[in-house]
């Protein structure tokens, strides 16, 4: 089959394959077309593809090509330019474009659209949204920085103090975990909210502080992947948290989208009017409706109190190689999962879960919405079992214990007065050493007891040592004694140094 690779419209940086990804799918048994200047904007020229294999051709035949591969929705006056029974992949929004969806049906035509792809974990390497999402989150920051026209990290200098700049990021998915790494790196003071406080440890591990939204209910959980619409509690704390940052941060990037709906209001007007004059405000949803009042989409707005409001919508296509690298790859592992016999022959097989929900249209029958794939559940409850009564120990009463004192300190007293020397001494030895070793391993953390025991085994070889000297005495008790601690002080020092290695080897990378 011939894969066709059209020339985005004009505004689309991006394109659908690179001269990698053309490998990739030859590999593959397909033949690929690619419309000449299809990868000028992503700094991929016409003979990087042919030096790839793919062959250079025109808009119509890459149009006309059995798999139309393609980044951008199709317009209106795309619809009839596949041929019948052609395959048609990019992607589509196909919850918030029912219109085209239902043009789409009137052709004999299979679409897929590759930003409906399950939210499971077998498909992650087809998940064009957070592949987008982190160069764009990425990018987000670079454009707060290019506005914001001063330093992210603090510096001291002989000219004075140069505080770093407050960055408040709204939502932890893939794009905001990506803004967080990018500001934290830049050397900003970066916090972060997000309806899930499971993803604290995250956005911690990233260099960020988790602001949390304290409200009296449990946020609810998803069953699809994607985010989920707040509660109007959280909404309530949330406007008030966001409100007090307002006053106080330089930039604020705004990530916060929900599957099939317009993008939540997340700063109102008048937080924005309380930001200090050349802050920046980024909102990643502009294009959805925004999370910011007064953000414009593809647009960057200056308002009156002199914050800019950037309502970019091609944040990942401002990146265009990178993001064309990967959304070529994301489509490079959506045919390998079609092409099973790796012989350039394409099989929709509807009963996968994964083909099946990036299924919009097959044979001119319209299919989405897909069946709901469940990626996250409460775990089950395992019956309680009856709890089982077991003899409770009863403390030693004070009497108890000055008695055993009482007596351990008779029988010391006994051995070094009426045993023969050299006995005394050693049961000295022994006695302290067991106290010693009571209180310093008694007070060592359960998790550091194999580390620490894998290390100071090596106090086994002076017992070695001592074991072996024992053994040359003419007493066949003491020799037999002897050979039995050297036997066990071996053993010990061996499974010591075991351990030590298998640990090491835990965080050595493989070669």
């Amino acid at each position: 089959m011939l894969i066709g690779v059209p020339r985005e419209p004009a505004g689309e940086r991006r394109v659908a394959a690179t001269p990698a990804t053309v490998r990739q799918l030859l590999g593959l048994g397909y033949e690929v077309v690619i419309e000449s200047g299809a990868g000028d904007q992503s700094s991929f020229a016409d003979t990087t593809y042919t030096d790839a294999g793919a062959r250079i051709g025109s808009a119509d035949e890459a149009w006309g090509a059995d798999v139309v591969l393609r980044v951008d929705t199709p317009t209106p006056d795309d619809v009839g330019r596949p041929k019948d029974g052609a395959v048609l992949v990019s992607t589509l929004a196909p919850g918030a474009n029912p219109d085209l969806v239902d043009a789409l049906a009137t052709r004999k035509l299979t679409v897929l659209a590759m930003d409906a792809v399950p939210r499971i974990s077998r498909a992650q390497s087809l998940d064009v949204l957070s592949s987008m999402a982190n160069i764009a989150g990425y990018r987000a920051v670079i454009e707060a920085a290019h506005e914001f026209r001063r330093f992210f990290t603090g510096q001291v200098t002989a000219a004075g103090k140069v505080p770093p700049a407050k960055v408040l990021v709204a939502g932890a998915g893939v794009a905001g975990l990506a803004a967080i790494g990018a500001a934290s790196s830049l050397g900003a003071v970066v916090r972060a909210t997000d309806p899930r406080p499971e993803v604290a440890e995250q956005i911690k591990s990233l260099g960020g502080t988790y602001l949390p939204v304290v409200v009296d209910e449990e946020a609810q959980e998803s069953t699809d992947g994607y985010a989920k619409a707040t509660s109007d509690g959280y909404n309530e704390a949330a406007a008030k948290l966001y409100t007090q940052q307002a006053e106080d941060v330089d930039i604020i990037i705004t990530t916060a989208l929900v599957q099939g709906r317009a993008a939540p209001r997340l700063i109102t007007a008048a937080d924005v009017a309380a930001m200090k004059p050349g802050s920046v405000v980024v909102d990643m949803a502009a294009g959805m409706g925004g999370n910011v009042e007064g953000s414009v989409a593809g647009e960057k707005v200056v308002t009156d109190n002199g914050v800019t409001i950037v309502g970019y919508t091609d944040l990942a296509g401002r990146l265009p190689t990178q993001a064309s690298q990967l959304y070529g790859t994301n489509l490079v592992n959506l045919l390998k999962l079609l092409t099973p016999g790796r012989d350039g022959h394409l099989v929709l097989d509807l009963e996968d879960e994964v083909q099946r929900g990036i299924t919009v249209v097959r044979d001119g029958e319209k299919l989405w919405p897909p069946p709901p794939v469940r990626v996250s559940a409460a775990p089950v409850q395992a019956p309680v079992a009856a709890p089982v009564q077991r003899e409770e120990k009863k403390p030693l009463n004070a009497g108890a214990k000055v008695g055993l004192v009482l007596a351990g300190l008779a029988a010391f007293f006994l051995i070094n007065a009426f045993a023969p020397a050299p006995i005394p001494q050693h049961f000295t030895v022994l006695a302290l050493a067991v106290v010693i070793g009571y209180y310093v391993i008694g007070k060592v953390a359960h998790a550091l007891h194999t580390p620490l025991m894998s290390v100071t085994n090596a106090i086994s070889g002076v017992i070695v040592v001592g074991a072996i000297i024992q053994v040359g005495v003419d007493d066949r008790p003491v020799q037999i004694l002897g050979g039995v601690a050297v036997l066990l002080a071996a053993i010990n020092i061996f499974g010591g140094f075991a351990v030590t290695r298998r640990m090491l080897a835990m965080f050595s990378k493989g070669a």
